[in-house]
């Protein structure tokens, strides 16, 4: 059985439920989105970390 996708958060093992898509300007295309992936607790952090770059373009559910 296929272990959960997890949390991007340094050293967080747990479930991800959140997908972050972001990209940085300066190196990619305005359509890329790269992703990290979140759990309930990381999520904010997360979001705020990307969204002080100014790289954050949407927080959607993640489905595995």
């Amino acid at each position: 059985m296929a272990e959960p996708d997890q949390c991007s958060a340094k050293g967080c093992r747990e479930p991800a439920g959140w997908q972050l898509q972001w990209n940085n300007p300066r190196i990619h295309t305005p359509d890329r989105r790269k992703i990290w992936l979140a759990c309930d607790v990381h999520r904010e952090s997360l979001e705020h970390f990307l969204g002080a770059r100014g790289f954050l373009k949407d927080t959607v559910a993640h489905r595995a």
